[in-house]
């Protein structure tokens, strides 16, 4: 399997530090609003990675955090009168139940950054023991210079970057500063009503970058073998993931970096985000679109790829969805019917679908190509499904093979088990009298009728079978 590494700029073989098992570390929302689409691509394109990685053998141990104290939440809560601890609450929970709807598998832990305030504490007076770190007026800071591969994550000039940073960094903080590029570890308490924790420097708060540092290295290791995250982190949080761990621990902080493609919106293909107004949260989005369309429409592009979000790509994925849902209950339908045995010839075209399946899907995640074989069986279940004699063993083996496909993106088809009223299965059994009888028009009609009611018909080789109307 090859991974694109953010670090490296290339392609390498994933080569996990214990074989067999993965360590994930994701970065989390700061919760402080409802999630939009952008940040829920990011969701699924490392819910579909972990899948992926969970189907080919792996024992993945994933953490993904929530930032639960920020500027923007002390803000937030100010507005909304309300505590900090109660606006994360809320939209945590907010949270869980947008991600489930979209079907993505719960983490293996989802700290919270409020809950390892002392081990937070912890690793900034390590890195302050080190040298990297200075205390200034209760605020801690790192030294930015001293970690010698700055930078290098987001490819930045450490010149440009201090030149850049004098102009952004108010005339207050640089005074407090020793370097314009240094950034906060520890942010000293501002206001007194403003929510802060006891610490060597005073009362105050963590800095965002030192949190998931904390968090990443407490949960799973000190080097760890993947981590992710959307391209708007490269730098700065990334990067100063990178100083703070590698200055802490002496160590290679992770070995894979990936990376997510924005989300954009409209012609112009503007980055979709909360700063910019320009966002469709989840959370309303799934009470008018179906939320597996949604997720669909979010998974099937290569997660370093940017997304352009239309109604038209959301429409399109609903009538993909159909398509494959449709194939599905085809061959589904024929399992009463099958006779014991397998059919070789059809199963030495299934291998040949699942090694290009896997073939694609190992060429860092590309599920544009993984979809590609993801329609071939498909096809091939449309046409087996035609077949005058279906044998049981295959047609179990592709339902099983086309369903672990699907989860890998999110996706789930069941079996269909309801049960019709009465006087509809009476038409059912009328139109296929009629049939028989050919008497079209009436059968015709009775295929109308069903339809205003939201069922619709198929005739097929083993007989007529109904579907609900998306």
């Amino acid at each position: 399997m090859q991974l694109f590494n953010t670090l490296t700029q290339q392609k390498e073989e994933f080569k996990p530090i214990v074989p067999g098992k993965v360590t994930m570390y994701v970065c989390g929302p700061t919760v402080y609003n409802y999630i939009h689409i952008g940040n829920a691509r990011s969701v699924v394109a490392f819910d579909t990675i972990r899948r992926y990685l969970e189907y080919r053998g792996y024992q993945v141990e994933f953490v993904s955090n929530f930032t639960d104290v920020d500027d923007k939440m002390i803000k937030q809560a100010r507005q909304d009168g309300i505590s900090v601890a109660q606006l994360a609450d809320k939209y945590i929970n907010a949270y869980r139940e947008d991600t489930a709807a979209l079907n993505i598998k719960p983490a293996t832990l989802n700290p919270r950054a409020t809950e390892n305030i002392t081990d937070i504490i912890n690793f900034v007076n390590k890195l302050i023991d080190e040298g990297y770190a200075y205390v200034v007026d209760g605020n801690v800071y790192y030294r930015t210079r001293k970690f010698k591969d700055y930078g290098k994550l987001s490819g930045q000039n450490i010149d440009e970057l201090e030149e850049g940073a004098s102009q952004h960094v108010s005339n207050q903080e640089l005074a407090l500063k020793e370097d314009p590029i240094d950034f906060a570890l520890w942010k000293a308490q501002k206001e007194p009503d403003e929510i802060a924790w006891q610490s060597p420097w005073g009362m105050g708060r963590p800095g965002w970058h030192i949190e998931c540092s904390v968090m990443a290295t407490k949960y799973l290791a000190p080097t760890i073998d993947i981590h992710g995250g959307g391209q708007d982190l490269e730098f700065p949080h990334h990067e100063n993931e990178i100083a703070q761990s590698q200055a802490r621990y002496g160590q290679t902080f992770v070995h894979y970096w990936l990376h997510n493609g924005f989300v954009t919106v409209g012609k112009d293909a503007e980055k979709m985000s909360k700063s910019l107004g320009n966002f469709i949260t989840v959370h309303e989005l799934i009470k008018q679109v179906d939320p597996q369309v949604v997720r669909f429409f979010l998974a099937s592009t290569q997660y370093r790829h940017p997304i352009n979000y239309t109604q038209q790509a959301l429409l399109q994925s609903k009538e993909t969805l159909n398509k494959l849902k449709n194939a599905f209950d085809n061959l589904s339908y024929r399992h009463d019917d099958a006779i014991n045995g397998q059919d070789d010839r059809i199963e030495n075209k299934l291998q040949q679908i699942i090694n290009d399946f896997i073939t694609a899907m190992d060429d860092d995640i590309n599920v544009q190509n993984g979809l590609t074989a993801v329609y071939a069986l498909a096809k091939l279940m449309n046409e087996y499904a035609e077949y005058q004699y279906v044998y049981r063993d295959t047609l179990e083996k592709i339902l099983k093979t086309f369903t672990d496909w699907l989860m890998i993106f999110g996706i789930s088809f069941q079996k269909q088990t309801e049960l019709l009223p009465d006087d509809i299965n009476q038409l059912i059994n009328e139109r296929n009298m009629a049939r028989q009888q050919k008497n079209f028009a009436r059968s015709d009609e009775i295929r109308d009728m069903l339809r205003e009611r939201g069922i619709i018909l198929e005739d097929t080789p083993q007989g007529t079978r109904w579907r609900r109307e998306n």
